[in-house]
C-alpha cells in the first residue's frame, strides 16, 4: 500500500519508465510462449540465439510505440483510447517483424522463431499491456483515487447523461467517481450502463445515494425540464444533504458533444420555478436589427443591459445607450469592449427628462428602433415620492416618443409591468399612463392626427429573476446573514421570468408589431413567494432559518394581473405572446391630462398629483396605501 500512495502521489512517471515497462512486457511475453510451446529446456540451450532474436523483434515493437506514443500518458488515467494506441503499436510492431523476416531470410538470427510463435507473443503482449494499465486504473479507481473523489450520481440515461458520464471519467485529474445513473424508465431494474447500476427515481433513490456515499447528482442537459417539474425529488435530496448540479441556462448543447464538470452549477431556485421553455424566431429579429441604429434608454438596468447584450449579437450600425447610472454605464462600456469590440456603441450618462439632451441624442443619431426600458420601478418609493414617478416615468417617456417621432424613428418599444393591469399604487399607475401616451400616439399618427411614422409597441410583463428589485436576492442575503427571511404575507403570489426570456419577447415584439399593440407575456404558473422562501432555505442547507410576514407594503397587492378584468387577448406570431385589446384613448385628450398632471408634479402636492392619476385611470383603486382616501371621498383638486 505504501508503494501505491508513493506512485499514485507522484504527478506522472517518467516516459522512459512506462517505455521500460512495456518492453519488459514484450520479453516476458515472448519467452513464455517459447516455454510453453517448447519447454524450459529448449529455452536455455538456446538462450544466447533466442535473446538475440527477440531483441530484433523488440526493436520493432519500440518503433511501433514510437509512432503511437503509448508511453506519453498517465496510466492510472488510461482510456479506451489508450487501449487502442497499445494494441496499434503492437500491430504495427508484428507488421514489422514480417516484413524482416521476408527481406532477411537468409539470416537464422531473425527466423529462429516460427511465425505462429510471433504472432501468438504479439496477441499475449497486448493482453499483458491492457491488463497493466486496467489493473493500475482500477487500484488508483478503488484504493486512492476513491478517497481523494467525490461520488456522484447522473440523472438522465441518454444523449445527456452518458456524455456527461463520459467527459467527467475523462477528466485529468479526476475529481469524480460515477455510482449510478438515475433514470424515470420504468423498466430499469437490475439494468447498468457504463460498468454502473440504473436506478429508478423514486423514495428509495436518496437511500441508495447515501449506501453509496454518494453527495452530488449531476444532472443531465437533457433532463433540466425533468428536475424543475418534479419538486418532491429536489425536497428529498435537499432535505438529505445531497447537493445538485445543473447545467446553466445560458448554456446550449447540441446533445452530442461531450460536457465538461466545469460548466455544471450548484441549483438555484431560478432553475426550479415551474416554467415552460420559450421558443423565439431570434434569427428573423436579428434580420431586422442588423445594421440598424438602436437607442436603448435605462441600458444601465436589469431589462437594458440584457436588451444591450442581445442585440449586440446582430451587429447594430450604432448602438446608443442612455441611462443616468454612472457606475453601471462603466460597466455597460467595459462589458462591450470585451465582447463585441466591434460593435459601435456610445454609452451616455443622461436623463431622459432632460428634453435639450435627450434632443441632442436623436439629433446626432436619428435611431431606426428605440427600446424605452427607463423607470422607477420600486412600489414603496414611488409611493412615497409620486411627483418623481410621474415626471421621469410619465414624463420622461413622452420626451423620448415625442423625440421618436419627430426625427423619424421606424420603431418604439415600451417596456411596461403587469403592476399597470388595475393598478393600486403609484408605480403601476404611471405605467398605465405612459401606455395611454404612446398608444393614443400611436393612433393619431394612423388617423394622420400627428405627423409622423413611428410605430408603438408596449409590452407587459411580470417580475424578472435575478432582477435589482426581485425578492430572491433579498432572500439570499437574509439567508447568508442566517435569517430571518422577511414575507409580506403568507398568501402573496407572483409571476417570474428569467431576464433573458423576457428580452427576447420584447425584441420579438417590437420588431414584429405593426404599432398600437399592447402585448402581453405568458408569465407560466404563479408562484407563491412563502413556498419560494421555504424552497430557497431548504437549498441553502441552513437551518433553524425562520420566516418573518411582515405585512403588505405601501401600494402591494397579493396578486399581480396580466390583464385588465374588462379586457380580452388575441394570439399573436408567438403562442407565449398574446395582445391586449384595451379602451382607446384620445391623444389630445391624454395629452392635456398628462400636461395637467405634469404641471400638478412641480408643486410636490402628493395628494394632489395622485388624485389627478386616478382621474386619468379610474381603475386606479390605492391598496395599504395613504391614498386610499381618494377612493373613498371626493377631494378637491387644486388647479
Amino acid at each position: 500500500m505504501n508503494v501505491l500512495s508513493w506512485y499514485f502521489t507522484k504527478k506522472a512517471l517518467p516516459y522512459w519508465c512506462i517505455l521500460s515497462l512495456d518492453c519488459i512486457i514484450i520479453i516476458i511475453s515472448n519467452f513464455l510462449v517459447l516455454m510453453l510451446n517448447y519447454g524450459i529446456s529448449y529455452v536455455a540451450s538456446n538462450i544466447t540465439s533466442l535473446i538475440s532474436t527477440i531483441s530484433v523483434y523488440l526493436l520493432c515493437y519500440i518503433i511501433g510505440f514510437r509512432v503511437f506514443h503509448t508511453y506519453s500518458g498517465i496510466i492510472r488515467y488510461s482510456s479506451f483510447v489508450d487501449l487502442q494506441r497499445t494494441g496499434y503499436a503492437i500491430l504495427l510492431g508484428l507488421a514489422l517483424i514480417v516484413i524482416e523476416r521476408i527481406v532477411f531470410t537468409e539470416y537464422t538470427l531473425i527466423t529462429s522463431a516460427r511465425m505462429s510463435d510471433v504472432v501468438l507473443s504479439a496477441m499475449l503482449s497486448i493482453l499483458f499491456l491492457w491488463a497493466i494499465r486496467i489493473l493500475i486504473k482500477y487500484l488508483y479507481d478503488s484504493s486512492f483515487h476513491v478517497n481523494q473523489s467525490e461520488r456522484i450520481f447522473i440523472y438522465g440515461v441518454k444523449q445527456g447523461g452518458v456524455g456527461l458520464a463520459k467527459s467527467i471519467r475523462n477528466q485529468d485529474p479526476a475529481k469524480y467517481i460515477l455510482m449510478g445513473f438515475v433514470s424515470d424508465e420504468s423498466d430499469i431494474k437490475n439494468k447498468s450502463l457504463m460498468g454502473v447500476s440504473v436506478y429508478p427515481n423514486d423514495e428509495n433513490l436518496v437511500d441508495v445515494m447515501k449506501k453509496k456515499s454518494a453527495k452530488y447528482l449531476f444532472v443531465s442537459p437533457l433532463k433540466s425540464e425533468s428536475i424543475r417539474e418534479d419538486p418532491e425529488m429536489v425536497n428529498r435530496l435537499v432535505q438529505a444533504g445531497i447537493k445538485i448540479f445543473v447545467m446553466p441556462r445560458a448554456q446550449e448543447w447540441d446533445g452530442k458533444s461531450d460536457i465538461s464538470h466545469t460548466q455544471l452549477k450548484e441549483i438555484e431556485i431560478e432553475d426550479l420555478l415551474p416554467r415552460e421553455k420559450i421558443e423565439v424566431d431570434m434569427v428573423a429579429i436579428g434580420e431586422q436589427l442588423r445594421g440598424k441604429k438602436i437607442l436603448i434608454t435605462g441600458a444601465a438596468g436589469s431589462i437594458g443591459s440584457e436588451m444591450v447584450r442581445q442585440i449586440s449579437v446582430y451587429t447594430p450600425a450604432e448602438l446608443v445607450l442612455v441611462d443616468q447610472a454612472e457606475t453601471p454605464m462603466h460597466d455597460i462600456r467595459l462589458m462591450l469592449e470585451k465582447s463585441f469590440p466591434n460593435t459601435k456603441a456610445f454609452t451616455i450618462v443622461g436623463d431622459i427628462t432632460n428634453r435639450v439632451h435627450m434632443r441632442e441624442i436623436f439629433s446626432a443619431h436619428t435611431p431606426d428602433y428605440v427600446f424605452h426600458a427607463a423607470a422607477y420601478k420600486h412600489v414603496p418609493m414611488m409611493e412615497d415620492n409620486p411627483s418623481e414617478s410621474v415626471w421621469n416615468n410619465v414624463e420622461g417617456t413622452r420626451i423620448v416618443a415625442n423625440l421618436a417621432v419627430e426625427f423619424g424613428t421606424k420603431k418604439f418599444v415600451m417596456i411596461s409591468t403587469d403592476k399597470a393591469v388595475n393598478p393600486t399604487n403609484v408605480m403601476g399607475c404611471s405605467k398605465r399612463i405612459c401606455e395611454i401616451y404612446v398608444q393614443s400616439l400611436d393612433s393619431a399618427i394612423k388617423d394622420g392626427k400627428v405627423k409622423g411614422k413611428t410605430q408603438f409597441v408596449t409590452t407587459r410583463f411580470g417580475n424578472v429573476l435575478g432582477s435589482n428589485g426581485s425578492v430572491i436576492p433579498l432572500f439570499k442575503e437574509q439567508i447568508k446573514q442566517g435569517g430571518p427571511v422577511t414575507v409580506t404575507h403568507p398568501d402573496i403570489i407572483r409571476y417570474f421570468m428569467l431576464i433573458s426570456e423576457a428580452c427576447k419577447l420584447v425584441l420579438e415584439a417590437g420588431t414584429k408589431g405593426n404599432g398600437g399593440e399592447i402585448f402581453i407575456f405568458d408569465m407560466g404558473n404563479a408562484v407563491k413567494i412563502v413556498d419560494l422562501a421555504r424552497r430557497m432555505i431548504k437549498l441553502s442547507g441552513a437551518e433553524n432559518i425562520k420566516i418573518e410576514f411582515t405585512g403588505l407594503r405601501d401600494g402591494e397587492k397579493l396578486y399581480e394581473e396580466v390583464l385588465n378584468n374588462a379586457e380580452t387577448t388575441l394570439p399573436t406570431f408567438n403562442p407565449k405572446i398574446k395582445i391586449a385589446k384595451v379602451r382607446k384613448y384620445d391623444y389630445e385628450e391624454a395629452n392635456k391630462e398628462i400636461d395637467e398632471l405634469v404641471g400638478s408634479s412641480y408643486i410636490k402636492n402628493d395628494i394632489q398629483v395622485v388624485g389627478i392619476m386616478k382621474k386619468i385611470v379610474p381603475e386606479f383603486k390605492s391598496q395599504h396605501s395613504k391614498y386610499e382616501i381618494l377612493d373613498n371621498q371626493t377631494v378637491q383638486v387644486i388647479s
